[in-house]
């Protein structure tokens, strides 16, 4: 546990809270130097098969510390470039991580707390969870979060909620992808759980691997190349300890041991 986030270790799966509550767990640079530290850990930790992202309190995270934001203000153009970039590093971290990661999202999500829920390979939220791009209304825009938000709504939506600052609801979220499902509040720790139970029944690598795959493929324009590459991957996943340990338990009708243990509760 540090001032800002508590890391708490659950089996196979690590949950990092946001702990600043009487502030909606809003950022600023020891938050952002904290966070991207333990993810940098949890990547480094190949006991470590799930990442959750959460917030205590009432929100999931406010965006930015006001008292951070009138700080920067004051700073010079180089010394917000800095600032910035430090916050680049923890979302492409948190995006690029390789461990498959959810967004357990309630109460605000604005801001940088938007960036966080479009890193995560998972997002689930509550009904009552409530989003906003709000950079516009102090004349500034989502950059640093732009590419991973984009990513998830689309450059079409991106263009309205960017422009607007509007505040939107969980259902809004769910339509334009960067929430995969709604459930209610008392139902969110479960359907947490029940992603998690599914990732530890999942090679460690291939789950952990989905987004490269996503993103190699997105990233090539070639077709011959994207097919002998993707024909590479699958040859060398077929043989590779992994892939022969969940074959053969496939065949014979018996769990692989990744999710034969206590932590893959197979």
């Amino acid at each position: 546990m540090t001032a800002s986030l508590q890391i708490l270790r659950d089996g196979a799966a690590l949950r990092l809270r946001l702990a600043r509550p009487q502030l909606h767990n809003a950022f600023d640079a020891a938050l952002i130097a904290e966070l991207t530290a333990a993810l940098e850990g949890a990547a480094a930790d190949p006991a470590i098969r799930a990442v959750v992202i959460e917030g205590a309190g009432a929100s999931f995270s406010a965006g930015a510390d006001l008292n951070w934001m009138r700080a920067m203000a004051g700073a010079s153009e180089a010394e917000n470039r800095d600032d910035a970039l430090a916050l680049a590093r923890l979302m492409r971290t948190l995006d690029e991580l390789p461990k498959p990661t959810l967004a357990r999202v309630h109460g605000a999500a604005f801001g940088g707390g938007v960036g966080l829920v479009a890193c995560c390979d998972i997002a689930i939220g509550v009904p009552e969870a409530k989003f906003g791009l709000t950079e516009s209304r102090l004349g500034l825009l989502p950059a640093v979060i732009s590419p991973y938000v984009i990513a998830a709504i689309g450059p079409r939506q991106a263009r309205r909620w960017f422009a607007t600052a509007e505040v939107f609801d969980a259902g809004r979220a769910l339509a334009m992808g960067l929430l995969h499902e709604v459930v209610p509040a008392e139902a969110l720790d479960a359907a947490v759980e029940r992603q998690i139970a599914l990732l530890l029944k999942a090679g460690p690598f291939a789950a952990a691997d989905a987004k490269r795959l996503v993103r190699d493929v997105l990233a090539q324009p070639d077709r011959d190349r994207r097919d002998h590459d993707n024909a590479a991957l699958i040859a060398a996943l077929r043989v590779s300890a992994e892939g022969q340990e969940g074959l053969s338990a496939f065949l014979d009708k018996r769990a692989p041991a990744w999710a034969a243990g206590p932590e893959g509760k197979g």
